[in-house]
């Protein structure tokens, strides 16, 4: 699949490596297919990549790995709205929160309260409302400037 894209111009997907949310994101119920872009030469050490949208190519927005700036980060959500994503396990689970990055870079947060919950297995996905009480902005400028220093 072919995309000409606002941040990375115009991009060549495989078709194994479109992600599909049957209900779209949050505020965008008809974006639907997806893929993860980042840096393929720092692989191991990314911290944030692209949920870039192939619906509508001038969307895409950043994600992380939770676990980057909350180690413990282990959502609670409802297993009948999981049911869609088909069998998940630890082996296939991968789990992703947006960032948003304001003009003041110090305030940038992710969201922790409605995470991206993807089965690589059969490249379904959902972006759910967890029921624990944790932050829609979570601070993380601070976490990441001193992981960075490590």
């Amino acid at each position: 699949m072919r995309a000409n894209t606002r941040l990375f111009g115009e991009i060549d997907i495989e078709q194994e490596k479109i992600i599909v949310l049957p209900d779209g994101i949050v505020g965008f119920p008809d974006m639907k297919n997806f893929t993860l872009l980042f840096d393929e030469e720092k692989k191991d050490n990314v911290t944030i990549m692209w949920f870039q949208s192939m619906d509508e190519p001038q969307f895409a927005m950043p994600v992380m790995l939770p676990q980057i700036v909350k180690e413990d980060y282990n959502p609670t959500i409802n297993d009948s709205l999981l049911e869609p994503l088909g069998e998940l396990n630890p082996d296939n689970t991968y789990v992703l929160v947006t960032v948003t990055v304001p003009p003041e870079i110090e305030k940038m947060t992710v969201n922790l309260k409605a995470p991206i919950i993807i089965n690589t297995d059969t490249k379904k996905a959902a972006q759910l409302i967890v029921e624990d009480d944790v932050p829609v902005k979570f601070p993380i400028y601070e976490i990441l400037k001193e992981r960075k220093g490590e």
